[in-house]
């Protein structure tokens, strides 16, 4: 496969993701939820902590709203699955937490 094909195939992909997010019937944060939940049903993990942290950090998803994903997907998707979202959630939120710390208290 040359360079070009790669480069056109990524934003062929980019902008079909781009149009799917930016329909209106569903809101961002219902599609955020959807994606989540089915991401944590495959045991996707690493596409599960990019969602969380989008979703956290755009405002999308509160903290406790994460914390309730993580109920919810615990009893569909099964208790390992439940308990490593929950591990996901908690260190995602005691990261943004110190990230938005780090930011309010500039070194001085």
């Amino acid at each position: 496969m040359t360079h070009s094909a790669v480069d056109s195939y990524g934003m062929t992909a980019e902008r079909a993701f781009a149009d799917l997010w930016s329909r209106t019937t569903l809101s961002a944060k219902g599609r955020r939820l959807l994606l989540l939940g089915l991401l944590v049903g495959q045991g996707l993990d690493e596409q599960v902590d990019v969602q969380l942290d989008a979703g956290l950090r755009t405002g999308e998803l509160s903290e406790s709203e994460l914390r309730e994903v993580v109920v919810f997907c615990t009893h569909y998707a099964g208790w390992s699955r439940g308990a490593r979202l929950s591990t996901q959630v908690e260190e995602l939120i005691e990261r943004v937490r110190r990230d938005r710390s780090d930011r309010a208290d500039p070194p001085g």
